[in-house]
């Protein structure tokens, strides 16, 4: 860990400021910042060990007592657990458990709807201990349960209840290749051609390559024309733009987060993230570094899409064809490579990695020039989106 890091995460765990566990524990519709701090500090603080095997199992107990205070149902029977077990002993009788996703249900309240069910949800795993070193996650992906926790305390808490049925998941074993989200996809608590949309978050509270400091990326609208509408007509809260991205443009095959296994057996999906990091898995993903306005006000923006899931009389459907590219995400690629080459004091960049990016920047606005998005424009932007995710950002 380098020194800076230390020095922090020292001055974090024996002064964590203004942290107040009544913030943590208050319990009203609102959606507030002091909230949402509370809960990421919390759950990125050495009590929880990184959240990874006992940290694990600890953190579980702690979402299933926060589930308990909003009353909400048990997802699984009368078990808020759903243990997932080992690869290996899947389908037979010996006991290997590996992980327990946490679930709260609240039921609909509209008689032809609430056999109907949304989907809410994000990881609580992360990287444990290696040795003396904690990993606190607490951008990946204490935001994105802090988001769903109070979430979940505004549907619990109002008095106006959602008319489809609406589950809370936190998933278990995201880190190590997605197996939470992919047991619960295969062993849903509510039949799965019922679940009219799925919306995840991963990493909510940073910026991506420290230059994208407005913008949440908000990635699977193209599988689905009442998704793509949504988030076309669903106004961010002011200060947050909001950066539509094809989900194919950080993979298609290997999901980069639980939004997979749904998207897999075509269920309509968001998946929303403020994007990679330089403290991306690292020590120095802590708590202090987080911007939480902007937390707050990606939560105000999902919550409002899920409000609108679960209670407008159309539901979305799965595209079998994605729909066609358009500018939208050209502009948003457009201006995370411009931002990049401007602000050297936020992303540093080799003289290799400059012609990268500036020869994508150069395609790019020819494409914004043309005002249209050919074929092969979006080939090219499909291969060069991932390899600059994976040489640069």
């Amino acid at each position: 860990m380098a020194a800076s890091a230390w020095l922090l995460m020292s001055l974090w765990m024996a002064n964590p400021g203004d942290i107040s566990a009544a913030d943590e524990a208050e319990l009203t519709p609102a959606i507030h910042e002091r909230e949402l701090r509370a809960h990421v500090y919390r759950l990125a603080s050495p009590e929880f060990l990184g959240r990874r095997g006992p940290g694990a199992a600890r953190t579980s107990r702690h979402l299933v007592d926060a589930f308990q205070k909003l009353k909400l149902r048990p997802a699984f029977g009368d078990s808020y657990y759903q243990s997932i077990p080992s690869l290996l002993n899947e389908g037979t009788d010996k006991a290997s458990v590996i992980g327990r996703n946490v679930g709260a249900l609240l039921p609909g309240s509209d008689p032809k709807l609430k056999d109907e069910w949304i989907l809410l949800c994000a990881h609580y795993d992360h990287l444990g201990k290696q040795g003396k070193t904690l990993y606190p996650g607490a951008d990946d992906n204490a935001t994105g349960v802090a988001m769903l926790l109070e979430v979940a305390e505004y549907f619990a808490l109002t008095k106006d209840k959602p008319r489809r049925t609406i589950a809370f998941l936190s998933f278990d074993q995201e880190e190590t290749g997605l197996r939470g989200s992919t047991y619960f996809a295969a062993h849903p608590p509510m039949p799965l051609r019922q679940l009219k949309a799925c919306l995840t978050a991963d990493m909510l509270g940073r910026s991506m390559a420290n230059v994208m400091d407005e913008y949440v990326f908000v990635l699977g609208s193209e599988c689905s024309t009442r998704l793509r509408t949504l988030v076309e007509k669903t106004r961010p809260p002011e200060g947050l733009k909001i950066g539509r991205l094809g989900a194919d443009l950080v993979g298609t095959r290997i999901a980069r987060s639980d939004y997979g296994p749904f998207r897999d057996r075509n269920v309509p999906f968001l998946f929303f993230s403020t994007g990679q990091h330089p403290d991306y898995h690292s020590p120095s993903d802590l708590p202090e570094r987080v911007d939480y306005r902007k937390l707050q006000r990606i939560s105000l923006y999902i919550r409002d899409m899920l409000k609108r899931l679960a209670n407008e009389d159309e539901s979305p459907s799965w595209n079998d064809k994605p729909l066609p590219p358009d500018l939208e995400e050209v502009r948003t690629v457009a201006e995370l490579v411009s931002r990049a080459l401007k602000r050297h004091d936020k992303f540093a960049l080799t003289d290799k990695k400059r012609e990268l990016v500036e020869s994508v920047q150069q395609r790019l606005s020819k494409i914004l020039k043309q005002g249209e998005v050919a074929d092969s424009d979006r080939s090219w932007l499909l291969w060069n989106a991932r390899l600059l995710l994976v040489t640069v950002f």
